[in-house]
């Protein structure tokens, strides 16, 4: 859980991060909560969830809208 945590929180970084953010957290919360033996990997899926839903939530209120887009 720790290491599909950290994938799903770097992979949130570039696409569906309102999605893959809280699914990062919860998994990286429920693998601490157990005990894993990679801590550091569920650290991290732990802080990348956090910084999806920080990167929503700054390009929402740079767009003034509920979702995002990069103005290509």
């Amino acid at each position: 859980m720790a290491v599909a945590a950290f994938v799903l929180g770097l992979l949130g970084l570039l696409v569906l991060n309102i999605v893959l953010g809280p699914i990062a957290i919860v998994l990286a919360s429920i693998a601490l909560w157990r005990g894993t033996a990679r801590r550091g990997r569920a650290l991290l899926g732990l802080g990348l969830g956090v910084a999806d839903l920080v990167v929503l939530v700054t390009l929402m209120s740079m767009d003034n809208t509920v979702s995002w887009s990069l103005g290509l």
